[in-house]
């Protein structure tokens, strides 16, 4: 299996939720799984469309398609479901995996000054 592919179980969980399936009216896709897996290889790997890898065919169509099932809210199903799933722990955030750099929490930059206010009668 390759690093960012979708393991068996984790295909037939989703396949019957995506449109294009077999016995799905409408057209047919050639293959749901492949592009599913260029979507999650894209964002896995952090790597601009233009460089996902020819393997799953032409960027701009699979960005296409990415960008028509978020419109239709085919990928906003998805994410329903499968946070419905209680045993999703590599969904959970926390401090572990989120840092917030320390002036966004609005400590003070090293030699700043705190200069009083300019209005007197706030005071």
């Amino acid at each position: 299996m390759r690093r960012y592919n979708l393991r068996d179980d984790q295909w037939e969980r989703i396949k019957d939720l995506l449109p294009g399936r077999e016995g799905y009216v409408g057209g047919t896709a050639v293959n749901n799984r492949l592009f599913v897996e260029a979507v999650l290889y894209r964002y896995r790997a952090g790597i601009p469309w233009r460089d996902l890898p020819a393997r799953f065919g032409d960027w701009k169509n699979v960005h296409r398609r990415l960008r028509r099932w978020c419109e239709s809210g085919v990928i906003e199903r998805i994410f329903r479901y499968l946070a419905a799933d209680y045993d999703n722990e590599y969904m959970m955030i926390d401090s572990t995996i989120v840092r917030a750099h320390q002036h966004s929490a609005g400590a003070l930059k090293k030699g700043a000054r705190i200069r009083p206010s300019d209005d007197h009668e706030a005071g």
